[in-house]
């Protein structure tokens, strides 16, 4: 009787507070952009009205190994986040509505898996004059996906208000939506792993693309394989242990993101070489000979060495690999790298200069790489994933005979949209990783020492990109305006599985992870969930840029230290910072 007294005191002292902001509300589209990010695909809000959260509100929902604790979590953050809007939601508090006191969760299918194609679809509804809320998902991880909304819809504090008389139907337009981490050229901390991967959860991005080793460092340790994290990672403080992949694999299903490991190889394997060096070319030599042309150099950028397809033991190893990854990450994608194979690295060896004396090819030899290692992935049920390098590259690359599209994936890096469209004309599906729009590591220039590209003549007034091959810097709102399925026939882009924002590690550690994903990586989970056009078909990022600014202070609060947009007074004063003119 006490805590309902309490209630209907705070109720009345926040509606003699604002009742009378009547005159802001807008229309019903221009009130839920203040609140939910992504953005749901429907929702319907026809009077913004608010009302009390019990201080005793709870959460009814069926036991599930996985979506439990996610009750439980979002729970106490529902309760104890207290939200304070930069700008103050301009909605009227219901007076008849009771205090809302139980989010009742029903699930239709409580047996299935978290892999790509799980529905992830749910419906909520938070009636106006009932003190129960209703979450209804065909399975736990569109009920995951229905929590994250609820919560979003909770702001205040003494008492928390949440938004009353509303009903959303939501579920993604893409079924993958992640972001690649490459944890070989620096090493990040199984705590910033599982930081990423709850600020994915509340972006609603569901794959978590571990880009583990490559030719800096092999930081996995695998039982059947152990001199190769022994020997090739940066030290022992800097190791994943099977008891951290467990534990980030399990961290992953309870926010539902999968972890998708990716060992690339034969390239990037120059960390190999510290364990066996009889299976990598060129490992350790220096990338670029002075006496060299570009064509001939061994890497692309520091780090050499490839693994060697002509040595049966690069097999015996490789096997290893695969068949302990694959036992510590249930997820059916394996991705297998297969990018940039340099020929200058394979033509370093003898035994390579002997086979292409008697006419082989560089092709030839990549065929006999993939065809001694893909049957032994699919044999594993695995989904093979490899870079979109493996048949698109102007110099080395397998003929598709090779890669029956059933069993393969491509993902796309180079030449935006011109790749997309051969990956998907030839009956391939395709995740969109673009350079040109997803790497987040770009603009910040080169690693290189001794880079003369950094002294022009003063007089030259070029600066170029800075120094990145892959500059300028990808704003969020060259993200949010990328639309991955451009230009696409419909039977096409159904082969578009979704994308990934991409951070290369040259210069990003656990320093700048934060502020090298985000917020930029919720402008690619929005337009990957829900688009970026408004129901005219227009683009929709002036008014997603308030709120983004909004949601950008949200995860800040959650300690996800995202960069800002803009100074505070743009967010205190919504469209003030905004052009009125096109652009040249």
């Amino acid at each position: 009787m006490a805590s309902m007294l309490t209630e209907r005191l705070n109720y009345r002292t926040i509606a003699l507070t604002i009742i009378g902001r009547k005159s802001l509300v807008t229309s019903p589209t221009a009130i839920s952009a203040q609140w939910v990010w992504p953005k749901p695909r429907t929702l319907s809000w026809p009077n913004p009205l608010a009302t009390i959260l019990s201080p005793t509100f709870t959460i009814s929902s069926p036991y599930h190994q996985h979506l439990s604790p996610a009750v439980n979590r979002y729970r106490l953050q529902i309760l104890t986040e207290h939200h304070r809007p930069l700008v103050p939601p301009p909605v009227n508090l219901s007076n008849p509505s009771p205090p809302l006191r139980t989010l009742t969760i029903t699930v239709k299918d409580l047996t299935s898996p978290l892999r790509h194609s799980a529905d992830e679809s749910y419906t909520l509804i938070i009636p106006t004059a009932s003190p129960t809320a209703s979450l209804t998902a065909e399975t736990v991880w569109g009920a995951m996906r229905g929590l994250e909304t609820f919560s979003q819809l909770v702001w205040g504090s003494k008492p928390l208000l949440v938004s009353v008389g509303l009903y959303i139907w939501d579920s993604p337009l893409f079924e993958h939506r992640g972001i690649m981490l490459d944890t070989s050229r620096n090493y990040y901390p199984v705590d910033d792993i599982l930081r990423t991967i709850k600020a994915m959860s509340a972006n609603k991005l569901n794959v978590f693309h571990w880009h583990i080793t490559d030719s800096h460092s092999f930081p996995l340790v695998l039982p059947s394989e152990p001199d190769l994290a022994a020997k090739g990672s940066y030290g022992n403080d800097m190791l994943y242990s099977p008891h951290d992949v467990a534990r980030i694999v399990e961290f992953g299903l309870e926010h539902g993101v999968r972890v998708l490991p990716e060992i690339d190889s034969p390239t990037h394997t120059g960390s190999w070489a510290e364990a066996y060096p009889d299976i990598v070319t060129c490992a350790n030599m220096f990338w670029w000979p002075a006496e060299s042309e570009w064509a001939d150099r061994l890497a692309s950028e520091p780090g050499t060495g490839q693994l060697n397809p002509l040595n049966p033991k690069t097999y015996q190893v490789l096997k290893n690999v695969i068949g302990d990854t694959v036992a510590l990450f249930p997820e059916p994608f394996f991705h297998a790298g297969g990018d940039e194979i340099i020929p200058g690295c394979w033509k370093a060896d003898p035994a390579i200069q002997s086979f292409l004396s008697k006419n082989g090819t560089l092709s030839q030899l990549l065929e006999t790489f993939v065809n001694s290692t893909f049957p032994y992935l699919v044999s594993l049920n695995r989904t093979v994933v490899y870079w979109e390098d493996i048949l698109l590259d102007d110099n080395v690359k397998v003929d598709p005979s090779f890669l029956p599209p059933e069993h393969t994936i491509l993902q796309t890096w180079n030449n935006g949209l011109n790749n997309t469209k051969l990956i998907v004309s030839s009956g391939y599906r395709a995740i969109l990783s673009s350079s040109e729009f997803y790497y987040l590591d770009c603009g910040h220039g080169d690693f290189l020492g001794n880079d003369s590209q950094y002294d022009p003549p003063p007089t030259s007034g070029n600066s170029g990109d800075g120094g990145s091959w892959c500059g300028p810097f990808k704003t969020w709102q060259t993200i949010y305006n990328y639309d991955i399925a451009y230009g696409l026939t419909p039977e096409e882009t159904k082969l578009v599985l979704g994308g990934e924002v991409a951070l290369w590690s040259e210069q990003a550690d656990p320093t700048v992870l934060d502020i090298r994903i985000w917020p930029r990586a919720s402008a690619m989970a929005e337009t990957l969930w829900s688009g970026n056009k408004d129901e005219s078909g227009k683009k929709r990022y002036a008014e997603a840029m308030d709120r983004l600014n909004e949601w950008r202070q949200r995860m800040v609060t959650k300690g996800i230290r995202a960069e800002p947009l803009q100074p505070l007074w743009c967010v205190k004063n919504p469209g003030m910072c905004n052009t009125v003119h096109p652009s040249a």
